[in-house]
Parts: structure tokens; C-alpha cells; sequence
């Protein structure tokens, strides 16, 4: 009897390490067993594989069948074997013969009527099997998801017979048709928020250099109406950072819709989230808030209220952009590089210096309050800004709105802005290593002056130092300055608004 070889992808985070499917047909006593590590779903496969082979037109083999999944050490779960499980015993009882099945990947749930189910986490195996030079055949509902990163290399197909009769080279299956999906407008527009210019000078600050930001004000001054306008001003997101966040989105349970595709994700957990909902986990890793943002935003509203130790994880993908996961088991690594934006109150009661003088708390409630945000964590957001009640109530009225200026023009200057950071060799200023940091933003005689002055008044920590460059040296972007001038350095230190109140 024959030995077949048949291949599929793993999924291990948002990797998609090669399988492959040994399967071989020998005399002996009717029997089948997998080998290779295969969890539960995939033990169970033999009954799906024998029901869809039977219902497809094909004998099941009534001899000793051995299926390795190799390599021997990798988890494998899900159900995205049954389809190579099923087309490698027909290779190896000879019922079908498919001379190029070497350069093919298959990956697909089978029901028992044959039928090709959808299986999660299409998207990274697409992405590498396009890497390896190879074709993909997969569900046809799992075709327009592929398409958008593997177009040329995607065979959907709809059952296990048309599978067979494309690799007999009887009836081939038609390449996918799909195509890059138009991002869809949205109604959230900066001209929605009235007065602020200072918060929405900040904000423009951080989309033009991926800079994280934290705004303080009482309620309703409008903290969450930008933070959730902050996409649209964002520059388009470049193929290969799609590519990652769809990869992302794909094996998590949300799953992924091909019109999100190129769309910068906002997620906004509530404060009761816990820290394996915000950095991920489980026995299996899946990824948690800070992937599932990766190259998007992440807003905490509220922030002193989430705990402590779920805030303190975020230290550490905030300077790495990216999470590792270790269980005794297995390891998983996923891409965090999001951009953090958070919204909290100057108190408990919200009114902490606001002009209506309405707050009650002592100044040990407020301390005790802002004391729940670690110093190392202030420390590595970027930029601090005050979103202060209106004074002028004048602002709110519709005769004002033709004077604010729309998210599509602020969005104009941010790619602008990016465009010339690109051009340094860098994606955004906030990425800046140090190294790159030392030869791009290098100060005058007289700004350097100041700003040292600055820090040493100020009390600020080396990490702070470096993070009023990159602002610095973003506003000057913006400016279409080559040079940090003065001002630039000035408005920078402007944004450590909590490190001057601390001192």
C-alpha cells in the first residue's frame, strides 16, 4: 500500500506553523488511529473523514490506517485537518491520483455529507501559505477573507468531491475572485466636538506621531467624543499592517469581516475587565484588548477605576509593542503596538478644579484617587492634557460649527506629518529608537537650554526626556519644519501636564 503526503497549517497565536498529514494504508485489522498531538476535535476528525468520504462517491478502506500529523511535538486542534485527513487516505487507497498535491495546502472542517465547513483563523494561514509559493483550497465561506492578502493562490471549494475532481485535473475549481474591500465612511466627525482646541491639538499631535495620550477633565467636557474620533484622522493603514491586524481579529472569537479590512479598530473595554481580557490568555492563548487593537486605538475611559494590576500590564507592550503569553504547555506571542488613548476625571466626585466649584473632595481623596495610576505608568504615556469645562457656553451654538474644522482636513496634515517621518525611516515618531531618536532629534544650542531647565525643574525621569523629543520633533513634522525650533520644545513640555502639577 501507497504512503501519502498531504499538507495543512497549524495555528499557534497568529502563526501558522506547516503540518504535515502522513497518512498511511496497510493489511491488518480495520482500524484508524491519528498520531501527533492532535487534541480532541482533531481525534474525532476520523468520523467526520469516514461519513464524508463515504457520502462522496468513495470507499473507505477496510484496512489498518495510521495518520501522523507531523511535526510530532505541535498542538494540533480544530477541525481545519479533516479535509487533507480525507484526501490522503483516498491518495493512499489509490482512489484518486493527484500528481501536483505537492504544491497545494488544504485546510477545512468536513461534514459528514462531504460538505466544506468554514474553520477559524483562515487569515495567518493564508498569509504564509502565499509566503511558502504555495496554493490554498479552503471553504468557499473562508474564500473572501483569504482573497484580500492571497487573491492569485485562493481555490475555494464547496465539498470534498470537487476537491478531488480539481486534483484529478477533471473539473478544476475556479481562483477566487475576490477583491480589497473599500473602507466605509463614518459619521464620527472632529467637527462634532465644540471648542477644545487644546485637546483637539493633542489629538492631532498623537495621530500624527502614534503617540499615546491621556486627557483629564470633569464629565462631559467631551474626553470620549474624541478619543473615538481619533481612526478618522489616522493615516491609512499600509498592507502589511492590515495583513496583521486582520491576522489578529481572524483567530480571535470575534472573527474577521473582510469590510474591516484597512479599517483602524478602536476597542474601548469597560473598566471591569480583567487582565487576561485586556493582554490575553486561556490554556489555549488567544489574544486579549491590546492585540486586538494592535496598529488601531485602545481607549480606557476611566482609567483610575480599572485595577491596578490590570493597568500594570500594559507597561510592558506599551514600550515592546507586543504581548507574550507562556503556559506550561506552550508559548504564544502577539503583536500589541496599538495606541493608547485614556480619559479620567480629576477626582472621585469629577469637579476637581472646575469653575462651577462644585467638588467635595478633600485633598486626600484626590490624592488617594490619582495614586491608584502608577508613576512608571504615567511615565510611559506621552502626553497628558487637561479637557476643561466650556467657560463659554457660546461655543456649543450651530452659528459656530462652519469655523471648526473637519476630521478630512486635520487627517490631511496628519499624513503629511507621517509622510515625512516615513521618509526618515521611521513608521512613526513614537517608534523611534533611541539610536534613531539621537540623529533625528538633535536640538540647537538654545533649545537645548530650555529644555534641560525644564526637566530638571520639572523632576522628569530619562524615558520622559526622550518622549518630549518625539513629541517635539512630531510638532515640528507637523509644522514642515526639518529642525525642532523652541516653540516646538515649548508646546511638547506643554503635554506633561500631570508631571508639572506633581511638582
Amino acid at each position: 500500500m501507497k504512503l501519502a503526503r498531504v499538507y495543512s497549517r497549524a495555528g499557534i497565536g497568529i502563526a501558522a506553523p506547516l503540518v504535515t498529514v502522513e497518512v498511511h494504508v496497510s493489511n491488518g485489522l480495520p482500524s484508524l488511529s491519528i498520531v501527533g498531538l492532535p487534541e480532541a476535535a482533531v481525534k474525532e476528525s476520523k468520523d467526520r473523514v469516514r461519513g464524508a468520504i463515504l457520502n462522496s462517491h468513495f470507499e473507505f478502506p477496510a484496512k489498518k490506517i495510521i495518520i501522523n500529523l507531523a511535526p510530532a511535538d505541535l498542538p494540533k486542534e480544530g477541525g481545519r485537518f479533516d479535509l487533507p485527513i480525507a484526501l490522503g487516505v483516498l491518495l493512499a487507497s489509490e482512489q484518486i491520483i493527484a500528481d501536483e498535491i505537492e504544491d497545494y495546502e488544504f485546510t477545512a472542517e468536513l461534514a459528514l455529507s462531504g460538505e466544506l465547513r468554514p474553520v477559524p483563523g483562515v487569515m495567518p494561514v493564508a498569509i504564509q501559505s502565499k509566503a511558502a509559493g504555495k496554493k490554498l483550497v479552503i471553504p468557499l465561506e473562508n474564500a473572501a477573507e483569504a482573497s484580500l492578502v492571497a487573491r492569485e493562490k485562493i481555490y475555494p471549494a464547496n465539498n470534498l468531491l470537487a476537491v478531488c475532481q480539481h486534483l484529478a485535473g477533471q473539473k478544476k475549481l475556479t481562483k477566487s475572485q475576490g477583491s480589497p474591500q473599500t473602507l466605509p465612511t463614518t459619521d464620527l466627525d472632529m467637527c462634532d466636538v465644540k471648542g477644545q482646541y487644546n485637546a483637539k491639538r493633542a489629538l492631532e499631535i498623537a495621530a500624527a506621531g502614534g503617540h499615546s495620550l491621556l486627557m483629564v477633565g470633569p464629565p462631559g467636557t467631551g474626553k470620549t467624543m474624541l478619543a473615538s474620533r481619533l481612526p478618522d484622522i489616522l493615516p491609512d493603514m499600509s498592507e502589511q499592517e492590515a495583513a496583521e491586524s486582520a491576522a489578529v481579529l481572524s483567530i480571535s472569537s470575534l472573527g474577521f469581516l473582510p469590510e474591516q479590512w484597512g479599517r483602524r479598530v478602536f476597542r474601548a473595554p469597560h473598566h471591569t475587565a480583567s487582565g487576561v481580557a485586556l493582554v490575553g490568555g486561556g490554556s489555549n492563548p488567544k489574544p486579549g484588548e491590546i492585540s486586538l487593537a494592535h496598529n488601531g486605538v485602545l481607549f480606557l475611559d476611566e482609567l483610575p477605576e480599572f485595577s491596578r494590576q490590570v493597568l500594570e500590564v500594559l507597561r510592558e507592550p506599551l514600550e515592546s509593542g507586543r504581548i507574550v503569553i507562556s503556559r506550561a504547555a506552550r508559548q504564544a506571542e502577539f503583536p500589541a503596538k496599538f495606541q493608547l488613548i485614556a480619559a479620567m476625571n480629576p477626582c472621585p466626585c469629577g469637579y476637581y478644579g472646575d469653575s462651577n466649584g462644585a467638588c467635595n473632595c478633600s485633598v486626600e481623596k484626590v490624592n488617594r484617587y490619582r495614586a491608584k495610576l502608577s508613576g512608571p505608568l504615567l511615565d510611559r504615556i506621552d502626553m497628558h492634557v487637561e479637557v476643561p469645562r466650556l467657560k463659554n457656553l457660546n461655543q456649543l451654538s450651530v452659528q459656530n460649527s462652519d469655523k471648526i474644522e473637519t476630521s478630512q482636513e486635520i487627517r490631511y496634515r496628519v499624513k503629511l506629518a507621517r509622510a515625512r517621518q516615513v521618509e526618515r525611516g521611521v513608521n512613526c515618531n513614537a517608534q523611534m529608537s533611541v539610536k534613531q531618536l539621537d540623529k533625528l532629534c538633535q536640538l540647537g544650542v538654545e533649545e537645548n537650554d530650555f529644555l534641560m531647565q525644564s526637566i530638571d525643574k520639572l523632576n522628569l525621569s530619562n524615558r520622559a526626556y526622550h518622549r518630549i523629543l518625539k513629541i517635539a520633533k512630531t510638532i515640528a513634522d507637523l509644522d514642515g519644519k526639518e529642525n525642532i525650533e523652541l516653540s516646538h520644545v515649548a508646546e511638547a513640555l506643554n503635554f506633561r501636564r500631570l508631571d508639572r502639577k506633581s511638582r
